[in-house]
């Protein structure tokens, strides 16, 4: 198939695979700091992580701090940075379809998603083990819907923002109290009562509790994935008005 989405498609992959940007914050970061805090708290069982092992907490949490990273970071500034330099423009001048950019960042988002989730699985395997999954299709369904919201929220992003300067200071601003709240930092049990009652409905907690409680077999998280769906919808409809070339 070579339609111009596919072209697209084709394209934002090889810019996207050199961009140092992606590279540190999909790739690497996820990866280090996943490492990194999974060996702080050990692998015995802990009250504070809901009786299981801590490094299987963070293994299966770190799955959507890749997903956070592309919404919030990858996918806004590679966006604003195209729409800065006047990209998009030539992109309708050379006959491209008006929905075909916003598609094409949709595909490249979800394949980064994929390449990123299993790169981290890959080190944390010989490293602290796979948690064993007791609901994939639950986990799987929470993560195709989060990584679909987190594109649209990305897309919606770097419709908004004009430059790629605002779009990453915008990106970081969301991407690390999210990370640190919802997904990366502390276990809720810790956390104060007001930090709890501002991190549980962000989207990234969202996403990180339809996820993480299937697969370690501590709660079905239904509320949370109805919750994220809701989101995902709302985003991707007001998304796919903005991302107009």
């Amino acid at each position: 198939m070579n339609s111009p989405t596919m072209r697209l498609i084709r394209a934002e992959l090889t810019l996207l695979c050199r961009d140092p940007l992606v590279l540190t914050f999909v790739v690497a970061f996820p990866v280090v700091t996943m490492l990194i805090i999974g060996g702080a708290f050990g692998t015995a069982p802990d009250p504070a992580f809901d009786n299981t092992n801590p490094a299987h907490w963070y293994v299966a949490s770190y799955l959507t701090v890749v997903i956070g990273a592309i919404g919030l970071v990858m996918t806004p500034v590679h966006l604003a940075s195209y729409r800065e330099r006047g990209v998009l423009r030539r992109f309708a001048v050379a006959g491209f379809p008006r929905w075909s950019f916003a598609v094409a960042e949709l595909v490249t988002g979800l394949i980064m998603t994929v390449v990123a989730c299993t790169l981290l699985l890959i080190v944390a395997l010989p490293v602290y083990g796979l948690p064993p999954l007791h609901s994939a299709w639950r986990v799987l369904l929470a993560l195709s819907i989060g990584a679909v919201c987190f594109v649209g929220i990305g897309v919606l992003l770097g419709s908004v923002l004009r430059s790629a300067r605002s779009a990453q200071a915008v990106g970081l601003l969301l991407f690390f109290p999210s990370f640190l709240l919802g997904a990366g930092g502390p276990p809720p049990h810790v956390m104060g009562s007001a930090v709890r009652t501002v991190s549980g409905p962000l989207p990234l907690t969202l996403l990180t509790n339809a996820v993480r409680e299937p697969w370690l077999g501590i709660g079905s998280a239904t509320t949370s994935l109805i919750a994220l769906a809701g989101i995902t919808v709302l985003v991707t409809a007001v998304a796919a008005r903005r991302a107009v070339l």
